[in-house]
């Protein structure tokens, strides 16, 4: 049975690179492409594919609240994450958001083959490793360290904060005002009980929360 695939990437080398993955496969079709979260909702809207290759960074919406709008316009449709973010950081998040899978970025592209082919098929594809993340979650959530407790917004912000981006470029590319922005950073430290962006990046480091590529 054919599968048919949206790729959604704002660089064009990397969903050139995952076309040609998908090539060697005969049961894949590549239905289109996105590459920014406008395009991933109007591709939503008008359907035509069943799994959606997702990366969470992109301009504009993006990151767990793009999943979440998506989950809601289409709450049927498989949807497998492919991020440069490692596992600690958004994985668990976009399981429970309606994510059908996690994957980085440097997965082989055999894994990658089979992750699309398992939620193709309604399953889930997570690794060891998220599975028990998961379910300590499910079993002690007032034992939570403290960035779990940040709302996936909050969170995406830590993360831009932590790994240098200023309020300002924060507020830019996530469409916000700078305002709004700051207040989140307010939040966000006093959530986490620290008192600035250098305990942030303590706390990061601390709990492998630090994008490798920075």
């Amino acid at each position: 049975m054919t599968t048919r695939i949206l790729i959604a990437d704002d660089h064009a080398i990397v969903r050139e690179g995952l076309r040609r993955i998908l090539a060697a496969d005969p049961t894949f079709v590549v239905a289109g492409e996105a590459g920014d979260g406008n395009e991933v909702m109007a591709a939503v809207r008008a359907g035509g594919f069943e799994v959606l290759l997702l990366d969470l960074s992109m301009p504009g919406r993006s990151g767990i609240e793009l999943l979440k709008r998506v989950k809601e316009e289409r709450a049927g449709l498989s949807v497998l994450v492919l991020s440069m973010h490692a596992e600690q950081q958004y994985a668990v998040r976009s399981i429970r958001a309606g994510a059908s899978g996690y994957l980085t970025k440097d997965t082989a592209a055999t894994q990658l083959i089979a992750a699309i082919r398992k939620v193709a098929s309604g399953g889930l594809f997570i690794t060891p490793a998220v599975a028990e993340a998961l379910a300590l979650g499910l079993q002690s959530p007032d034992g939570e360290l403290p960035h779990k407790r940040l709302t996936d917004r909050e969170f995406e912000i830590f993360l831009m904060l932590v790994n240098g981006e200023s309020v300002t470029r924060i507020a830019e590319r996530l469409s916000l005002s700078v305002k709004t922005a700051s207040t989140h950073k307010t939040h966000i430290l006093e959530k986490m009980k620290l008192g600035s962006i250098a305990e942030l990046v303590r706390y990061a480091l601390t709990h492998s929360l630090l994008d490798s590529q920075t």
